[in-house]
């Protein structure tokens, strides 16, 4: 694999798994409180206010069971391209989890949301990563 190839697939991966992972912490409050600097969220019920947005053909409580499964599969796919372990399927799961959340953002929040928070560049750099034939720097 091309140098150049093989740095950028290694630093994709740090900088798309720990995109998954701040906004996981920033959700259950080890960010800071609501309102602090920097901080999405803050808190459980807020993330859930903003999933509930993003899936208003939902209700409430099922929004949160949207909002549970999407955190449980951010952490998971966070560590996993962060070590580099089953990277294909991380980035394959990366890729279709970030598309929801994109064409979700365009319909129920604003068409400019998922361009000026660069998800679908999210989604498609990891199904970038996903077609890579290897991944140096990686436990696969």
């Amino acid at each position: 694999m091309n140098k150049h190839i093989a740095n950028a697939q290694f630093l994709l991966r740090l900088a798309l798994g720990i995109g998954f992972i701040l906004p996981v912490l920033d959700r259950i409050g080890l960010i800071g409180a609501p309102g602090s600097n920097g901080v999405a969220w803050g808190n459980w019920s807020n993330f859930v206010d903003y999933t509930h947005s993003l899936v208003p053909y939902l209700s409430r409580s099922l929004a949160e069971v949207a909002g549970w499964t999407a955190t449980i599969l951010e952490a998971v796919f966070g560590v996993l391209l962060i070590i580099g372990y089953k990277t294909k399927w991380a980035a394959f799961g990366s890729f279709g989890l970030t598309l929801i959340f994109a064409v979700s953002m365009f319909f129920f929040s604003n068409y400019r949301a998922p361009f000026s928070y660069s998800v679908f560049v999210v989604s498609f750099s990891s199904l970038l990563l996903a077609g890579l034939p290897y991944h140096k720097w990686s436990l696969d």
